[in-house]
């Protein structure tokens, strides 16, 4: 079967679009074949600063005869019924149409539509200028002189050449002709951008891959990370240092390169004074640069690796000089900045000055400033502190301090510091240890895999930050919609949701939340623990409009899990569920149920066991519930399974005394009653 091999090439993608964007084409192109008719057997994309490249293997040469019957209207129906179902059907004249009988209905038309097959080449042609034209990309510009015609050709940077070759894997593939705003298809591309940037022939794939390598391109993005990875390691390690990994900037740098080479640069040693994040921060946004530290320990040294897209014809020596100027600058500038931070906080003053400007630094035009803010955070940290576990006091200072270091000169350059200079500082100034840790932690957890705070004071400050900021945006009725949520709150309340579960914090949300913020949290409380492997029929039947502690939710949905899991559980939600069956049709007849089951109306040895069985459940099930021994109460309730199935094999529900039926139908009225008492089982399918 044929293949197909397309790239587009263009002057630059921006390194942040190009994973996508070559997952966007493989999807277009793909959904697109099938569409048409089209089989194919696999798909990988590539990508590169300059390309987006699809092989997709396997594809189907010509796309399935069509032959499809559409029934129509009867013969003697109206004549616009009979007008609409020939333009549906594609026919001209009722005389392309057939005849059928139906022997109730009489006589009907009926059109036989027939498509033939169509060359996969001849689709792909035609599907590939609308797919190119239609790009997601998230911004994109026009250029040269048909960029003031409306609807022309729009790419994120000038697209410059288009290969498109189907054919066998392993022979000469033919070129798939078409054309998209005077950029015809064709066979050639270019290697790197200064070591071979002469336009070449391709063939097929493989052909195409080789051509690249030797024409310096390193076509798999996977492939330049472990080589930049395995390069920056190796020169590491040759000096006896180590690479600070760093998987974000190299995902960056690997979009930046075609071929990439590692080089050892080096900053003034005086500049090592700088706390090591913010060394790190400036090397990497500035100059896209690794840093490194001694062997073993977490010490930065004042060398750095950069990667060039050249191979340097005298080592490196200038392009490491040149990046180090650079990085020389800029670390000045940072270490400026370090130095005027610690005069201020060392002075008679220390933190007042920077705390003072939160009053004039706007929050939200309907929630006040950020020293309002604080004083919020303040008040709620000491309400929850005894709730956490935390001292208040502590608590109280640490959110006093939380918002101090937005208005250092650090943070105010470096953003992506805040919370890690404001500790950094505290504990510079002699602060409490565990005030200095919450003030960097209080913006804990920022995702799902972000670590989650365990010291008592940053739990207490990151729960009342979070939780300010949730109840005052629901306060001013600006909720997410859709996937819009601009102020992050669904990440405020999975963090608080995480700070609770992961610290195993009792807290009612009920008394600092809104109903309508309550269902909020249930929401993404069931993404959570769906995250978790929890079925969501059970966090369903544990869930309820006014369930407010959710730790114990989240315990109960883990036991009730736990039991349905089991052969015990299984049978167990099968006899309630026939229970439950039996009682809903009794009560469509009106059949009278007892309102208590009576001991003297039960004859059946499997009845009053039953009964018995439903008595000790009721009352371990008190006493686990009581002690919030959730699992206690689930096995409690599997105990029921064996006397529940017995009943229903043995016992006639239906008996002919009404008094007896009546006694029977109050005895599956206590098996529902019974788990009910831990989760709705109603809402448990199976």
């Amino acid at each position: 079967m044929p293949d197909l091999l397309l790239e587009l090439f263009s002057e630059e993608i921006p390194a942040r679009m190009q994973r996508k964007a070559a997952g966007d084409l493989r999807t277009a192109v793909t959904n697109a074949l099938v569409d048409a008719g089209l089989t194919y057997e696999g798909a990988k994309e590539y990508w590169t600063p300059r390309r987006l490249v699809l092989d997709l293997r396997g594809l189907t040469a010509r796309s399935a005869d069509i032959r499809e019957e559409r029934k129509g209207p009867r013969i003697d129906a109206p004549e616009k019924a009979i007008e609409g179902f020939l333009r549906g059907a594609g026919l001209t004249s009722i005389d392309q149409a057939q005849v059928r009988n139906d022997p109730k209905k009489g006589d009907f038309y009926v059109a036989v539509i027939e498509k033939p097959g169509r060359d996969a080449a001849e689709i792909i042609a035609e599907v590939m200028p609308g797919i190119i034209k239609g790009f997601p990309w998230p911004k994109s510009m026009r250029w040269g002189a048909a960029s003031a015609e409306s609807g022309s050709l729009k790419w994120v940077r000038p697209l410059q050449s288009i290969l498109c070759l189907f054919g066998p894997e392993t022979e000469a593939m033919e070129i798939v002709d078409f054309e998209v705003d005077g950029l015809r298809s064709g066979n050639s591309t270019r290697g790197h951008r200064f070591m071979a940037p002469e336009m070449f022939d391709v063939t097929h794939f493989d052909d195409y891959a080789a051509k690249l390598e030797k024409t310096f391109v390193m076509l798999d993005a996977e492939t330049r990370k472990d080589t930049i990875r395995a390069e920056a390691q190796n020169l590491a390690f040759a000096k006896g240092l180590e690479l600070v990994e760093d998987e974000k900037l190299l995902e960056e740098v690997s979009g930046l390169i075609e071929w990439p080479t590692v080089l050892m640069g080096e900053f003034g040693e005086d500049y090592l004074d700088i706390p090591a994040e913010v060394i790190q921060l400036t090397i990497r946004e500035n100059q896209k640069c690794f840093v490194l530290r001694k062997s073993g320990t977490d010490q930065l040294t004042n060398n750095f690796l950069l990667v060039s897209n050249i191979i340097p014809s005298d080592g490196g020596a200038e392009v490491a000089r040149g990046n180090a100027k650079v990085v020389n600058a800029r670390l000045s500038d940072a270490k400026f900045f370090w130095e005027s931070d610690l005069h201020q906080i060392n002075s008679d003053e220390g933190f007042e000055p920077w705390i003072a400007k939160l009053d004039a630094v706007t929050f939200h035009a309907k929630l006040g400033t950020q020293g309002e803010r604080v004083q919020r955070i303040m008040a709620l940290s000491e309400e929850l502190a005894p709730i956490v576990g935390a001292d208040a006091g502590k608590a109280k200072e640490a959110a006093y301090l939380c918002k101090a270091d937005l208005n250092s000169a650090m943070v105010y350059e470096f953003p992506e510091v805040q919370g890690k200079m404001g500790r950094t500082y505290a504990e510079r100034s002699g602060k409490d240890a565990s005030v200095a840790l919450a003030i960097q932690e209080h913006y804990s957890p920022l995702g799902p895999s972000d670590d989650v705070p365990s010291d008592p004071i940053s739990v207490t400050v990151a729960l009342a930050d979070k939780l300010d900021t949730l109840v005052g945006f629901w306060a001013i009725d600006e909720k997410p919609t859709g996937s819009k949520d601009p102020y992050a709150l669904r990440r405020a309340a999975l963090g608080v949701i995480r700070l609770v579960l992961e610290n195993g914090i009792r807290f009612s949300l009920l008394s600092k939340a809104s109903t309508d913020l309550l269902s909020f949290f249930h929401d993404r409380l069931k993404v959570y623990l769906r995250d978790q492997g929890i079925r969501h029929d059970l966090i369903d039947a544990v869930l309820t409009e006014d369930s407010d502690d959710l730790l114990i939710v989240t315990r109960k949905t883990q036991a009730l899990q736990k039991l349905i899991d089991s052969e015990d559980g299984q049978n167990l939600l099968a006899g309630y569920k026939r229970a439950a069956n039996i009682l809903a049709a009794e009560a469509k007849k009106g059949t009278t149920v007892a309102d208590a089951v009576s001991d003297d109306l039960l004859k059946v040895d499997a009845e009053k066991a039953l009964n018995t069985a439903i008595n000790k459940t009721v009352e371990c099930n008190d006493v686990a519930i009581g002690k919030e021994n959730f699992e206690g109460a689930m096995t409690a309730l599997a105990s029921l399974r064996e006397p529940v199935d017995a009943f229903f094999e043995d016992v006639l529900v239906n008996d002919e005394d009404d008094a007896i039926r009546a006694n029977r139908l109050a005895l599956l009225n206590r098996i529902t009653a019974a788990t009910s008492s831990v989760a709705d089982f109603s809402k448990i399918s199976g």
